[in-house]
This record gives structure tokens, sequence and C-alpha cells, in this order.
């Protein structure tokens, strides 16, 4: 399934140039959908009641449209992703797209702070898009495709050869498990409890895309966001990077939705499920390969990193670091866009056996 390393770092040298769009052989599948959290979000939040906005500098210093809700300093994950696919232009997000064109190549439906529960960030962040209300949201623009293109079966269809990909999970341990003081998970759940519940209701949700018509679906696991400025400020480490117990949190889940891939692909014969191990691209980023500094310091400054809030975005208007194409993580919990060009090309072109199971997005385009 890996490409090798030379093929990987030219694709990594390809996506860096911001001028340059499509790859070989233009816009891949005729449509792309994303649901997920802020990692994901490019713009949903921007009008909600909630902390979790990312619509101010410096937010987007380095965007060509500057701050438009994008939890990063330039491109998200899924930006590469769509581009990796040969799409002309980003995938807009739900709350500001309107024409029948963008509806039916694709929208974006992730939301900062969003969970596989619904109760997820309330309490500390304020509204947020859950994956349940993500879900409705789309079903109601599958009413409208089907309107668009004239019947069921025609949008059924449509929506057969689409990309999809889901990342979501994190947030029910920041701003939910990992917060004892405003929710009541960690003393209803012990941690294997607590993943076992989460992946049941996501394999139901998960469920509820396929009744919608996908078929062909990425699922990123969760990332090392143990090894967060916003993670080890709030609760330390024990002379390692990252926080060890909040990994094993991480594992648990991840091993989880991998063995969930195997079972919807079992059980939904004709989808394809695929699992992309967000931890271990990103992590070994985080252990310095490739020039990356080793670094749990935030590139834009962060008000009450250690404060236990759930809160880790970057503070209005102050100049960011200059080395941010050398950094991991852009404020207190996300990623850099040099970070997401790197996770974004190992995801699509996998370099390591282990970077995607049961293979990469590039093979799941073809099937």
């Amino acid at each position: 399934m890996a490409r090798g390393p030379e093929k990987w770092r030219l694709l990594v040298l390809t996506l860096s140039l911001s001028t340059i769009w499509a790859v070989e052989g233009g816009q891949k599948v005729p449509c792309y959908f994303i649901f997920g959290d802020s990692l994901y979000d490019n713009g949903n939040n921007n009008n909600l009641p909630t902390k979790a906005r990312a619509n101010y500098p410096p937010y987007g210093v380095d965007f060509p449209q500057g701050p438009t809700g994008r939890f990063t300093n330039g491109r998200n994950l899924v930006d590469m992703l769509a581009q990796l696919l040969g799409f002309e232009n980003f995938i807009p997000p739900h709350a500001t797209a309107k024409s029948d064109e963008e509806i039916l190549k694709g929208l974006n439906y992730a939301s900062g702070g969003a969970g596989i529960r619904d109760e997820t960030a309330s309490k500390t962040l304020g509204a947020a898009i859950s994956m349940n209300k993500q879900l409705l949201n789309h079903q109601a623009i599958i009413s409208r495709i089907e309107s668009i293109l004239g019947d069921k079966e025609s949008a059924s269809k449509h929506l057969s050869k689409c990309i999809y990909t889901v990342g979501i999970g994190s947030n029910d341990y920041v701003n939910n498990y990992l917060l004892p003081k405003f929710y009541n998970t960690s003393r209803w759940y012990t941690p294997e409890q607590y993943a076992i519940a989460l992946t049941q209701q996501y394999s139901q949700q998960l469920r509820t895309l396929y009744n919608s018509g996908a078929r062909k679906i990425a699922l990123f696991g969760l990332g090392p966001f143990s090894c967060s400025p916003g993670s080890v400020a709030m609760y330390g480490t024990s002379g390692s990077l990252c926080v060890d117990y909040i990994t094993r949190h991480i594992e648990l889940f991840n091993s989880r939705v991998k063995s969930l891939v195997d079972e919807l692909n079992n059980d939904l014969k004709d989808a394809k499920f695929t699992y992309i191990d967000a931890f271990g691209i990103l992590g070994s980023l985080v252990a310095g390969v490739d020039g990356f500094l080793v670094d749990n310091s935030p590139c834009c400054d962060v008000a009450n990193l250690k404060m236990h809030n759930g809160v880790l975005t970057c503070i209005p208007l102050l100049n960011p670091c200059i080395s941010r194409s050398l950094r991991v993580f852009w404020d207190g919990t996300h990623p850099s866009e040099a970070a997401n060009v790197y996770s974004a090309a190992r995801a699509f072109s996998a370099l390591l056996t282990s970077d995607a199971y049961p293979f990469d997005i590039s093979t799941l385009v073809e099937l």
C-alpha cells in the first residue's frame, strides 16, 4: 500500500505550493462531504454562541482569505484532501453554502467543539453542531440533491461515488470526560467502558450516514491531543512529551474504531470504510521528524493555557510565532498548516502500512 518515500515527499512538496490546486487527472470524485470537529471545521461555528470560534486574527494569517473559521494559520487537513481529490475550490461550510453547484460537489458540516455525544462541550464552550446534528443537516441537503437531480435514484447514484471523511471524538474527551468539574462521564464510565460506549454510538451514526447514501468513508482516528500544548500545560507529564494516561484513552478509542471498520465492512457489503491513523501520523511530527521542532508550545498566544476549561484558542490580534512552518501545533490544541500538509499527504497516499487500514484514501477513490 505504501507508495515509497520519494513519491510521498514529492506529494508533500506539491501540497506546500499554495498556488497549485488540482493534482494529476483533475477532479477524481463528483463530491466530497466532511463531518467532524474543529480540526475539520472551516466556518460553521462563525455565527454560533460559542468560544470555539476561529474567525479572527491571528487565525488565517497564512490563508489567502484571512480568518475564515479554520482553526489554524492556513489550510486545514480537509482543505488539503480536497486539493488532492482534484477540486478547484475548497469545500464550503454548510452554514454558508447556497448554490446547487456547491451542494452537488459536497459540503463541510464539521463544527468546533462537536462530539459523538450531544452534551459534549456544551458546558465549557457553548453551542456546537454535534455529530447527530451534522447528520440531520446532511439529510436535509440530500433532499435538496434529490430535487436538483430529479429523483432519489439519481441522488443515490451520485452520493455513492462521493468521498466522505469523518473525524470526531476528541472533544468527547477534551471537553467532556477529562473535565469532571463540568461532566459526569468519568464517574459513570471507566476509560474502557467509555471507549466502548462512544464507539457504539459512533457505529450507529456511521450506519445512519450509510443509510443516507454514503459508500466510501474514511474515518480519522483521534490525533495526539495528549501531546498538545493545552494538555501538557493542564495535566503535566512524567518526563515524556505527552500526558501518558490521556494517550491511553486515545489508544482505547482508536483501537475500537479500527475494529469498527472491519465490522462495518462486513455488515455493509456495498460500502468501503477505512481507518486513518491520525495519532501515528501526527505523532511522528511531535517526535521531531523531517525538520519539525520538538516543542509543546503553541505558535500563537493562548489565554489561561493551564485552566481546566477546554478553551485553548488564540488571543485575538496578537502576532504569532515566525517559525510556524516548523511547528506542529498552532494554538493550544490544533495543528499548524504545515502539520496539516504532512497529515493529508500520508492519509491520501500512505507512507507506512500503519497509516491507513485497510487502504489509503487514494485507493478508496478507485474502489
